[in-house]
């Protein structure tokens, strides 16, 4: 019983895994119609699916104190894939329908800098309670909402002069030295968790308005507030 508790959290952590790989061969299938739904976005749906599962094994570690080194590791390589590879491979084929596909390629980039960040934040000793570059899995939520914002009437977001520069920008971030806090709560009292709140209330009211597209400005206010509450 107990060897089954200790593995509850890998089990939820290969779920993660599994939904990214579904997502990548989704993301191949671009625009394909699949059950009324075009392809990508179920490729959305699947990394959405990933990142529940990545909360998921965090949060049943935790309760039932069930941590060991090779959960660490398999935590890191699942969100590499589904972080990672997922989002880069969803670009990469909707950039790949447009007039300028070698565009496509700079969507290698993700993986690359998402795996440095994984690497770096596993001998990182300082990241315990807050971050140092953007978590690879924020940067799957902003792909989400930029390929959404792009079906929602924004095609020049899938042009070079975009996407490049986009693409570019959000990688960096992963590996650039910023500090950004951390999600996790101490406990939940409103002094000491101000930016936490602000992000969860003010990510409600964005998608609440603005769908899917919305994620996109979730990325730039957790960056805004963990600028803003930065202690120097």
């Amino acid at each position: 019983m107990n060897q089954l508790r200790r593995n509850i959290p890998n089990l939820v952590t290969c779920v993660n895994l599994t939904a990214g790989c579904v997502a990548i061969i989704l993301a191949s299938r671009a625009s394909e119609l699949i059950d009324g739904l075009q392809a990508w976005r179920w490729a959305c749906i699947a990394i959405g699916v990933a990142a529940v599962a990545d909360f998921l094994d965090g949060f049943m570690a935790r309760l039932l104190h069930a941590y060991s080194p090779v959960g660490k590791e398999l935590d890191s390589l699942s969100d590499l894939v589904s972080f990672g590879v997922a989002p880069a491979m969803l670009i990469l084929h909707l950039l790949h329908t447009s007039d300028a596909s070698w565009t496509a390629w700079t969507a290698l980039l993700i993986p690359v800098l998402g795996a440095i960040r994984l690497a770096r934040f596993n001998v990182d000793t300082r990241q315990t309670s807050s971050f140092i570059g953007l978590p690879i899995p924020a940067n799957a939520i902003f792909w989400i909402g930029y390929v959404a914002m792009a079906s929602a009437g924004y095609p020049a977001m899938l042009t070079p002069a975009v996407a490049i520069p986009a693409i570019v920008l959000e990688s960096l971030l992963m590996v650039l030295p910023i500090n950004l806090f951390s999600l996790k709560f101490k406990n939940y009292r409103i002094r000491g968790n101000e930016p936490r709140w602000l992000l969860i209330f003010g990510s409600a009211a964005l998608v609440c308005f603005l769908g899917v597209p919305g994620l996109v400005w979730v990325i730039v206010l957790y960056l805004l507030l963990s600028a803003c509450f930065h202690k120097a």
